[in-house]
């Protein structure tokens, strides 16, 4: 998390423990409904040298989306979303009578073929012993070799198209081109499949990564993906380089409190800028086997160093008021008559949650809403 951020940290956790004793209470209109104080807390300034946060996705490393290569009707669909699926494998099936019925054609042109070629090669082979003997001429020896070649022509490229026949036949079963885990099947039995159309998405558990967008200006060197920043392929381990690659976090909101954070041990910068957002992608690979993320998984990529842009606050989360679409605060004023203000929520830590408007630095929020709104 760094030294700054666990300063800030530490201070909001202090502010957090003491606020309620620290912030004296104050009497509502001098006479609240309840007959006592109405406990506040101060609205806490955030530190802003904490580091810059940007939304992520995990992604897998290794997605592909399964598809057919003929069409014709689904007979069968043995997998469904969740299961893990070994190389090889069959998933899906499609209706393959026509496929068969074209493949055992070409394989009965191929016995024909053969036949004549089997005619050919001994008419041939008379000839030649005719010849010796000159009983025949040499025109007609080499009308024999013509006919015995364009037969072994004619039963070669009717091989061929048997192989081909076959070949194509087995575009009909569909196989897990290696072992993973089913993400999607979008398909059902009965459906029509076509080339292109996907039939369900695969990935491999094993190899996953963190992927967010990070404008120019957040990256140290103006957003410079290679060179000393990114190294030829736009990769380097953190701590090896200076700037924006140093320090990086990745948490995961979702995941319990021992497990939310992870410390960057590589970077990868992608060699190209969005030509519409001006941001770089960037990706963090994730160790083998890390439990409670998936792909599509939500996570955020912590920078080091000073955030630009408008203070950061935080109020504790008792504090919130939500009604419906409405989430606000109620702020005591210097006559400690509470006000309803709306506010906008950022992301909670612990006991307290970050406002991103309608607060400012010394105001006092109520601890108890409930005591709050019964004040007149």
């Amino acid at each position: 998390m760094g030294e700054s951020m666990v300063r800030g940290v530490a201070l909001l956790a202090a502010w957090l423990a003491a606020g309620a004793v620290a912030a004296a209470p104050v009497a509502a209109g001098g006479t609240p409904a309840t007959g006592g104080a109405l406990a506040t807390a101060p609205v806490q300034q955030l530190n802003t040298a904490a580091g810059r946060t940007f939304d992520a996705v995990v992604e897998a490393v290794r997605q592909t989306v399964i598809a057919a290569q003929v069409p014709g009707a689904v007979t069968a669909l043995d997998v469904k979303a969740g299961d893990a699926v070994k190389a090889g494998q069959e998933l899906v099936r499609i209706d393959a009578r026509a496929a068969e019925q074209s493949a055992n054609a070409s394989a009965a042109q191929v016995q024909s073929a053969q036949a004549l070629l089997d005619v050919a090669r001994k008419d041939f082979e008379r000839q030649q012993q005719l010849f010796q003997k000159n009983y025949i001429s040499q025109a007609a020896l080499e009308r024999a070799e013509s006919q015995f070649k364009a037969a072994q022509a004619q039963a070669a490229a009717l091989l061929s198209q048997a192989g081909a026949a076959r070949t194509q036949s087995g575009f009909y079963v569909v196989r897990a081109p290696y072992a993973g885990i089913v993400a999607e099947v979008p398909a059902t039995v009965g459906d029509m499949a076509m080339p292109g159309r996907t039939l369900m998405t695969l990935y491999a558990p094993g190899a996953l990564r963190v992927t967010a967008s990070v404008p120019q200006s957040a990256l140290d060197g103006s957003g410079e993906t290679g060179g000393e920043t990114g190294g030829a392929k736009g990769s380097a381990k953190a701590g090896e380089k200076g700037g924006a690659l140093s320090g990086v976090r990745v948490e995961f909101p979702a995941l319990p409190a021992d497990r939310r954070w992870m410390d960057a041990a590589e970077v990868q910068l992608l060699p190209t800028v969005d030509a519409a957002t001006h941001s770089v992608t960037l990706r963090v690979p994730l160790p083998v086997g890390m439990q409670g993320v998936a792909p599509g998984s939500f996570a955020r990529v912590w920078l080091p160093g000073a955030t630009q842009g408008a203070a950061r606050y935080a109020v504790p989360v008792s504090a919130i008021v939500r009604r419906a679409e409405m989430t606000g605060v109620y702020v005591v004023d210097a006559k400690g008559t509470p006000l309803l203000r709306q506010v906008r929520l950022g992301r909670a830590q612990g006991d307290a949650v970050e406002v991103l408007a309608g607060l400012s630095a010394g105001e006092r929020v109520a601890l108890d809403p409930q005591a709050a709104a019964r004040v007149r």
